[in-house]
C-alpha cells in the first residue's frame, strides 16, 4: 500500500499531469467563483476531452478542477449572499453579514484557510477509510436514506432562521416543488396543468439564483449602499490574516466538520446538500456561552466550509469501492473511469491502486494550491463590498440571467428565477427563511423514491423499528426541540450583529413584519391545500408523499397563522384600520421599490425572449445604470458594451451556449 501512495504521488507530478492538474485548478477557481455554473458544470464541460488522455492527466484535469469549486464559491456566498452552489448555502447565514460589517477578507481568509485544511483531512481519511468502509455503508438502505433527507431537511429548517415552524413548513415547501413533473414509478404527470415546461421537476440553479440573488440585488439597488454597511476606513478586525488565526484557534471545530465532511459525503445522493448543514449544526449546538450564529460568527464559516470541501474526499469512496456515485457529479466522474477502462471496485483497491492515490494526492494539491492563489488574490476581491452597489448590480444579475439559462437553456427557466425572485422578496421582508427551499428541493425526489420503496419492500410504514431508522428519527427530535429551546432563550435578544449595525445587516429570517408573513402564509396555505386535494386523484403510490407533506404543512401553518395575527393584531392599535397598517407595513419593508425592481427583471426577462438574451442584458445594463444608478450615458453604454462582449466571448464562443432564438425575428420574417 505504501508502493502505491508513492507511486500515485510521483504520477500527479510528472508530465503532462502537472499541467492538466494546474489548468483544472485556475478553470476550477474561476468556475466556483461564477454563480449558476459551478463544478457541475466543469465537469461536463471537460469530459469529451478526456478521452485520449492517460487515466492521471484525466483526473488531475476533472478532479483538480472540481475540488477547488467549493473553495472559489465562497466568494458568491461571502460577498453577494448568494450561494455559489448547494453545498455553500450556510456560509451566507454568517458569511454574507461578516461582509455587511466591513469584514469580508477575514471571511474569506478563514474560509480559504479551512477549506484547504478540510480538503487535505478529507483525502487522508479517505486514504485510510477505503479498506473499512464496505461494513458502514452496508447498514444503510432505503429507509435510512429517507430518514436521513428528513434530518437533512428538518436541520436546515431549525437552524437557518429565527423560527422553527417558518422554517419547516418552507422545507415542505420545497418538497412539494421536487414533486412537480413526471413520477420515477409509472411516468405520472403531476401539477404540471397541461404545461409543458412542468413535466420536469423546477431546475435547481435557476430557483437559487432568484431566490437568493434577486432580494439582495435589491438591496443594493435601492439603499445606494456598497455590500458593506461601514466605510472601509472604519472596517476593523477584517483582514485576510485575522481569518487565518481565527481558523487556527478553532482547530477542532476545523478537524470535527472535516471528519463529519467525509462520512457525510459518502452517504450516495445527500453529501453534498447537506454537508454544510450537518457541520453549521454541529458548531451551534456544540459552542458554550454567547455566540452570534446568524450574525457574523466566524465559526458559522469555518464549521461549514470545513465539512464541504472534506465532503468531496468522502463522495469518492463509495464511487470507487461500489460504483455508486455520492452525487451528480460523481456520476460524471464514473462515466470518465468507464472511459478510461477503470471498473470501481475491487480493482480500484488492488492493480489500480496506484491511480487511485493518484487521485487523492491531485484533491490535496487542489485544496493547498486553491487556497494560496485565493488568498493572493482575496485583498482585491474584497475590495468589491466597498464598491458603489450600482456598480455591481449590472454584472451580477448578467451571471443571474446566464447562470439560470445554462441548465436547460429555455425561457421557461427565466421566468422560474423571476417567480422565484419575487417570492424571495416577501420571504425576506417578512421573516420565512430561504435556505430550508433549497435543500428540500434537491433531497425532495430521492427523498420520495426512497420512502415508496421502503413501503413496498417493509409495508407501509414498516420499516419504522429499524434501528439505524430509530436512531435518526431520535437525532431529528433532538435537532428540531435543542433549536426551539435554543430560540426560545435568545428571544429577548436582538438578532443583529451589534448595536452600531442594528436594523442594517442582512440576517436569514430576522425581518418581523407581520402583515405581510400572514399574506405570505395564507399563499403557502392555499399551495398546500390545493396540493393535496389534487392528489387525492393521482395513483396511490404518487399521493402518499404529496398528501402527508401537505397535511403536515397546513398543521404547522396554522400555528403561524395564529401567532402572526396576535402580532399584527398588537401593530394594528397603531392605525386607523388594516388597510392603514398594511400601507405602512409596505413602507416599512420597502416593498413599493422591491416590487418595482422585480418589475424591471420582468421586463428583462421579456427582453431576452424579444429580442434574445445578449441584447436584453445589455439593455437592462444601460437602463440601470441611467435611471438607479444616475451615471453618464457614456459610462452605461461603455458598461453595457462590455457586458455584451463578455457574453459573446465567454458563453457562446467559448462554452457554446445555445441562445434563445429572437421573437421579433419570427414577427419581421426572418424566423421558422
Amino acid at each position: 500500500m505504501f508502493d502505491a501512495v508513492l507511486i500515485g504521488l510521483s504520477q500527479v507530478f510528472s508530465w503532462p499531469a502537472i499541467g492538466y492538474l494546474g489548468f483544472g485548478i485556475f478553470l476550477g477557481v474561476w468556475l466556483g467563483a461564477l454563480p449558476g455554473i459551478g463544478g457541475v458544470t466543469g465537469l461536463i464541460l471537460l469530459l469529451p476531452f478526456t478521452y485520449t488522455m492517460e487515466p492521471v492527466s484525466a483526473f488531475a484535469l476533472m478532479l483538480g478542477m472540481f475540488a477547488v469549486t467549493t473553495t472559489s464559491d465562497t466568494i458568491a456566498s461571502v460577498m453577494l449572499g448568494i450561494p455559489g452552489t448547494v453545498a455553500s448555502q450556510a456560509t451566507i447565514l454568517d458569511g454574507y453579514p461578516l461582509a455587511q460589517m466591513g469584514q469580508a477578507n477575514r471571511a474569506l481568509g478563514a474560509a480559504y484557510t479551512c477549506s484547504a485544511i478540510g480538503g487535505v483531512i478529507g483525502a487522508v481519511v479517505l486514504m485510510f477509510s477505503l479498506p473499512v468502509i464496505k461494513p458502514i455503508l452496508t447498514l444503510f438502505s432505503t429507509p435510512e436514506f429517507f430518514m436521513l433527507s428528513l434530518l437533512g431537511i428538518c436541520m436546515v429548517g431549525s437552524l437557518s432562521g429565527s423560527s422553527v415552524t417558518k422554517g419547516l413548513v418552507i422545507g415542505a415547501f420545497g418538497m412539494m416543488l421536487g414533486t412537480i413533473g413526471e413520477e420515477t414509478f409509472n411516468g405520472e404527470a403531476r401539477y404540471y396543468f397541461g404545461i409543458e415546461y412542468m413535466l420536469n421537476t423546477p431546475p435547481l440553479v435557476a430557483v437559487v439564483l432568484g431566490l437568493f440573488a434577486i432580494p439582495e440585488l435589491l438591496e443594493l439597488a435601492t439603499k445606494n449602499t456598497s455590500i458593506s454597511r461601514v466605510p472601509s476606513d472604519q472596517s476593523r478586525g477584517g483582514g485576510m490574516l485575522q481569518g487565518i488565526k481565527d481558523t487556527f484557534a478553532n482547530w477542532w471545530l476545523v478537524i470535527k466538520g472535516s471528519v463529519l465532511g467525509v462520512y457525510i459525503g459518502m452517504l450516495p445522493g445527500l453529501g453534498a446538500s447537506i454537508v454544510d448543514w450537518a457541520a453549521y449544526g454541529m458548531a451551534v449546538q456544540t459552542t458554550k456561552g454567547e455566540n452570534k450564529f446568524g450574525r457574523g460568527d466566524i465559526r458559522g464559516v469555518i464549521a461549514p466550509e470545513s465539512a464541504n470541501n472534506a465532503q468531496r474526499g468522502g463522495a469518492l469512496i463509495p464511487t470507487l469501492t461500489f460504483g455508486i456515485p455520492g452525487d451528480f457529479a460523481m456520476s460524471i466522474l464514473l462515466g470518465a473511469m468507464l472511459i478510461q477502462g477503470l471498473r470501481p471496485g475491487v480493482e480500484m483497491l488492488t492493480t489500480k491502486l496506484d491511480i487511485t492515490f493518484a487521485m487523492i494526492w491531485t484533491l490535496i494539491i487542489a485544496n493547498i494550491a486553491s487556497a494560496i492563489l485565493l488568498m493572493m488574490l482575496g485583498r482585491q476581491v474584497a475590495k468589491a463590498i466597498f464598491v458603489d452597489g450600482h456598480l455591481l448590480v449590472p454584472v451580477v444579475i448578467l451571471f443571474v440571467f446566464m447562470g439560470s439559462w445554462l441548465g436547460n437553456q429555455s425561457m421557461g427557466d427565466l421566468i422560474l428565477m423571476w417567480i422565484m425572485g419575487a417570492v424571495g422578496l416577501f420571504m425576506k421582508r417578512s421573516g420565512w427563511p430561504r435556505p430550508p427551499l433549497i435543500i428540500a428541493l434537491v433531497l425532495g425526489p430521492n427523498m420520495e423514491n426512497a420512502l415508496v420503496l421502503s413501503n413496498r419492500v417493509y409495508g407501509t410504514l414498516g420499516w419504522i423499528d429499524r434501528t439505524p431508522s430509530l436512531i435518526i428519527g431520535v437525532i431529528i427530535v433532538l435537532t428540531i426541540g435543542v433549536t426551539a429551546l435554543g430560540l426560545l432563550r435568545t428571544r429577548r435578544t436582538p438578532l443583529t450583529a451589534n448595536n452600531s449595525l442594528d436594523g442594517k445587516l442582512s440576517i436569514e429570517g430576522a425581518e418581523r413584519n407581520p402583515l405581510i408573513a400572514i399574506a405570505l402564509a395564507l399563499f403557502f396555505l392555499a399551495a398546500f391545500v390545493t396540493a393535496g386535494v389534487l392528489a387525492i386523484d393521482f395513483h396511490p403510490t404518487n399521493r402518499q408523499y404529496p398528501i402527508a407533506t401537505s397535511v403536515v404543512a397546513v398543521a404547522l401553518l396554522i400555528i403561524i397563522l395564529v401567532k402572526e395575527m396576535m402580532a399584527a393584531r398588537a401593530e394594528r392599535r397603531a392605525f386607523a384600520s388594516y388597510a392603514e397598517a398594511w400601507r405602512a407595513a409596505l413602507d416599512k419593508a420597502g416593498m413599493r421599490l422591491g416590487l418595482r425592481f422585480v418589475l424591471w427583471i420582468a421586463v428583462a426577462v421579456f427582453g431576452a425572449w424579444l429580442i434574445g438574451q445578449k441584447l436584453a442584458i445589455a439593455g437592462f445594463i444601460l437602463a440601470y445604470l441611467c435611471i438607479w444608478g444616475k451615471r453618464s450615458l457614456r459610462f452605461a453604454l461603455i458598461y453595457a458594451a462590455v457586458g455584451y462582449l463578455f457574453i459573446e466571448l465567454f458563453y457562446d464562443r467559448t462554452m457554446h451556449i445555445p441562445f434563445q432564438h429572437p421573437y421579433i425575428l419570427k414577427l419581421i420574417g426572418g424566423g421558422a
